[in-house]
């Protein structure tokens, strides 16, 4: 084992030539074996610290410190916090950098920080020399229940969210829930709408647990956070393993995404990811209602959940329905000028079969879904 005591909560088992097996471990007290962990699970000449403007006076400085007295050569690369540095040009700004300092391909990037320094670290490790080795360390419940495990890593572009990346596993992923504590309240809250997805799709218990435990979830209790990020990372663990590339069964996790890009993309990226999914899940789980492929009442059970939580359950009202959808289709979940969408059938459920998880929804459903007229 990498670290006396220390336990993977859970392994990802990618067929090869992907990768091959990467642990995820969830828990408090992780940072202390972080050393160990990264000499044993990507051995590195060099260590190149990825983080952000925010994360960075938190736990930057002092990881690199860390690392630097169990004597691993390490150098901490900072970007501006928020998703416009999800860019190419930034993404070659870290490159450039990278190169100046003499990184090989013997060196290896610990990406320390929430969804888009995941993405956007994991994507430069991707490319840079062919590919280095990548590890992540989320900051973020957002990052640690999604955007941390599963391989994907992208950058923005004008027309939408992720439409440049590659596929491209860490060797692990360290959610050690101790540096929730310094999380913003807003963007806590916009992880929790990832959480609820994840229930949604495929962990009816988990959504009843979130119902019965809103408050030691908002209260950030890390027993609390440990159960319901280890069931977020178990399913989606299983489903990467069964469909790594999106081919099917992976694009159960878009719930909520169709939508929910194209707000985050019209807000400018003033709505977080989680507030624009959150809107995105409300407004797809009506149409679904509407349009009979979701069970009745679940929606409002949705909605109910969400609003506990603190999320928002509408788009803003300078959104029309045209706007929304024109948006929506310069997505890649468009294809040909049509959206489709990854709905449930009831909670813990989703419909379609394996061949066709994702469905076309007429936009007289996604109109009455909407009672207030913006859908």
């Amino acid at each position: 084992m990498p670290a006396p005591g220390l336990r993977p909560r859970l392994s990802v088992r990618i067929p090869r030539p992907a990768g091959g097996n990467y642990p995820v471990f969830v828990g408090s007290g992780i940072l202390r074996h972080l050393p160990c962990l990264l000499t044993r699970l990507a051995p590195a000449h060099r260590y190149f610290l990825i983080t952000d403007s925010c994360v960075a006076p938190l736990h930057g400085g002092a990881i690199q410190r860390s690392l630097r007295k169990a004597g691993l050569e390490t150098d901490l690369l900072m970007v501006p916090a928020g998703e416009r540095s999800k860019t190419r040009e930034m993404k070659a700004r870290l490159e450039d950098r990278m190169l100046a300092r003499g990184g090989g391909r013997d060196s290896a990037i610990l990406a320390v920080g929430g969804g888009m320094i995941s993405d956007l670290a994991g994507f430069t490790a991707a490319t840079y020399l062919r590919g280095i080795p990548f590890v992540a360390l989320p900051t973020t419940l957002l990052a640690m229940v999604d955007a941390a495990l599963g391989g994907k890593t992208a950058v923005d572009h004008a027309r939408g969210k992720n439409l440049i990346g590659a596929f491209h596993h860490p060797k692990a992923v360290l959610a050690e829930v101790q540096v929730l504590r310094t999380l913003p309240e807003r963007q806590y809250r916009s992880g929790l709408a990832e959480v609820v997805k994840t229930a949604v799709v495929g962990d009816a218990a988990l959504f009843r647990r979130l119902e019965r435990s809103t408050a030691a979830i908002l209260s950030r209790h890390p027993d609390a956070l440990v159960e319901v990020i280890t069931a977020c990372c178990r399913l989606k663990a299983a489903v990467v393993e069964d469909d790594e590339r999106e081919a099917g069964r992976r694009a159960i996790l878009n719930f909520g995404h169709t939508l929910g890009h194209a707000l985050e993309l019209l807000s400018g990226y003033r709505l977080t990811h989680g507030e624009a999914v959150a809107v995105g899940m409300v407004m797809e789980a009506r149409a679904a209602e509407a349009s009979g492929v979701l069970m009745r009442g679940e929606a409002m059970r949705i909605e109910a959940l969400l609003a506990r939580l603190g999320l928002p359950v509408s788009p803003p009202k300078r959104f029309d329905a045209a706007t929304i959808l024109a948006a929506a289709r310069a997505d890649k979940k468009s294809r040909q000028g049509t959206l489709f969408y990854a709905l449930p059938r009831k909670i813990g459920r989703m419909a379609g079969s394996p061949g066709r998880i994702t469905r076309s929804l007429p936009a007289g459903a996604l109109r009455a879904a909407w009672k207030n007229s913006i859908l």
